[in-house]
């Protein structure tokens, strides 16, 4: 994949060297702990209320960074690209239909930071947050990728990129909120599973719109079947129920949030076979047959 030949201008906020959490990172040991992390991937919910007990607004904890904010490195560059390319795309679609898309912001940080939705730290890995329409992504987690996701790939990463911008997507359109009101709805009456089907609903149209931003761009980054392969490899591993099976032993698919890893790789093939956004409607009936 030839990122390089993205332009940049990503609205991309550096706040790497900010500061860290004690001992260099947060200490999540054993395989509950490894598939918490995972779970939480991809979320975009309040990392704070997950995890909690992060620093205050303006507190910084731990080493200093060996990054200057602000510093282009090759990890900046990538992710600036990307997101700009994935902004550059929705403001198209969103033209098209005579609405305007406003870009999020994406954060760079290592350690910990402060979100509109709380504080975030390593082990939540990329999220969205609505409040302050901002994507955030500690560059560690690609680390994770290499050696827990099925492996890393240039295509690889930026589906975890795309699939987060396809949240804020998502939330710019009021689709979020819609499937909040559901959820809220469902869990009322004491039907979690259907609140989980929401869950995993939305998940998988970030999967779809994710899809459609790596189609219409193929030409430009010149993507290959191997590229491709790497992006699949890794919507199969955080399949819910491949996440399950390692740390439970044994799947539920009522309790599944973000859909299972065939589902994931359907919807992200489904968007790069397509290119057309219009085809990631993932709340029809049929949407676990895809």
């Amino acid at each position: 994949m030839d990122w390089q030949n993205l332009p940049g201008g990503g609205n991309v906020l550096d706040r790497r060297g900010g500061g860290g959490l004690p001992g260099g990172g947060l200490a999540v040991g054993g395989i509950g702990g490894l598939i918490l992390t995972l779970v939480l991937m991809f979320l975009g919910i309040d990392p704070g209320t997950v995890l909690g007990g992060g620093p205050t607004q303006g507190e910084q904890t731990g080493p200093q960074g060996t990054t200057t904010p602000g510093q282009q490195d090759e990890d900046y560059q990538f992710i600036d690209r990307i997101a700009r390319s994935n902004n550059d795309v929705w403001s198209g679609v969103f033209q098209q239909a005579g609405r305007t898309y406003t870009p999020p912001k994406t954060v760079l940080y290592s350690g910990t930071t402060q979100s509109g939705c709380g504080t975030a730290n390593s082990a939540v890995g990329p999220f969205y947050c609505p409040l302050d329409n901002g994507v955030y992504i500690d560059t560690s987690f690609f680390q994770t990728m290499d050696r827990r996701l099925g492996g890393g790939g240039d295509l690889a990463y930026s589906y975890v990129i795309a699939h987060e911008i396809g949240h804020h997507v998502q939330n710019e359109l009021g689709i979020a909120d819609q499937v909040e009101r559901k959820q809220r709805s469902a869990q009322a009456r004491g039907n979690e599973a259907e609140a989980n089907s929401y869950s995993v609903r939305l998940e998988l149209q970030a999967d779809c719109f994710a899809g459609v931003w790596a189609s219409r761009t193929r030409q430009q980054t010149n993507l290959t079947e191997q590229d491709l392969r790497q992006a699949v490899n890794t919507a199969a591993a955080i399949g819910d129920d491949n996440l399950q099976k390692q740390g439970q032993g044994y799947v539920v698919p009522d309790s599944f949030t973000h859909g299972s890893s065939q589902q994931r790789v359907n919807w992200f093939m489904r968007g790069f076979k397509s290119a057309d956004p219009n085809q990631c409607d993932s709340f029809t009936p049929a949407y676990n047959q895809l």
